[in-house]
């Protein structure tokens, strides 16, 4: 028998029981050992399929929102640093933002803007060699060759990927320390060599091919437009 204040409280509320999961379970249960191994419980076999497709809702809600964090979160990144790259009033200072404030605000561990060239030894350019390691030369077809990692075809303009044996040829000795890249190819006006501005993380999840790039998409767009308006 029941207890006398238990079965008055139960009678008194039993919406509780109702909205207590485990004891309804256990109730459940109870219910299908009483009735033998004999009878299959439909109603029983019901109520555990929806507890189930319950409990998968709720992840895929959990997922949903989580995701919807995340994107907002990497939208407010991008904002802030294209605000960060449109203060500096000169060429240096933009170059200054850009391995600086920018680097800090997106959690990138370096960051290169790389220019083709058609002359043979374009690293000689005092104007280049004042922005330190920031900004790097190579020769025609570069970009588009780093951007393919060497294979032949057309190179998405955004590319996230895992870093490669090519590294050494934008990032430097630095590229030993990267797992993860980002390469986002630059136009640079009518007339002019395409440019390539490239992001490295030492965190190998950090540019993943299965990521979007349309917040990377946005942000080449204004970064190509600053870089020719210096160019002018």
């Amino acid at each position: 028998m029941i207890e006398p204040d238990l079965r008055d409280l139960i009678l008194a509320e039993p919406e509780r029981l109702l909205e207590d999961r485990d004891v309804m379970n256990a109730l459940v249960a109870a219910n299908e050992r009483a009735m033998g191994a004999n009878i299959v419980d439909l109603r029983g076999i019901a109520m555990r399929r929806l507890e189930t497709r319950l409990d998968r809702l709720e992840d895929t809600h959990r997922s949903v929102i989580a995701a919807a964090y995340e994107n907002l979160a990497g939208t407010n990144q991008i904002h802030r640093a294209v605000l960060q790259l449109l203060e500096p009033a000169s060429f240096e200072g933009f170059i200054a933002a850009l391995k600086g404030e920018v680097a800090q605000t997106l959690r990138v561990d370096a960051v290169r803007l790389v220019l083709e060239t058609a002359q043979e030894d374009g690293r000689s350019d005092p104007a280049l060699q004042k922005q330190g390691e920031v900004m790097q030369v190579g020769p025609r077809g570069h970009v588009g060759q780093y951007l393919s990692n060497g294979r032949s075809g057309t190179a998405r303009p955004v590319v996230l990927r895992a870093t490669t044996a090519l590294a050494a040829t934008v990032f430097g000795p630095q590229a030993a320390e990267l797992r993860s890249e980002a390469l986002m190819q630059l136009d640079l006006g009518k007339g002019r060599l395409p440019g390539l501005l490239a992001f490295g993380s030492e965190d190998p999840h950090m540019f993943r091919p299965t990521h979007g790039t349309d917040l990377l998409t946005f942000f080449a767009g204004v970064f190509e437009r600053q870089v020719q308006r210096w160019l002018a």
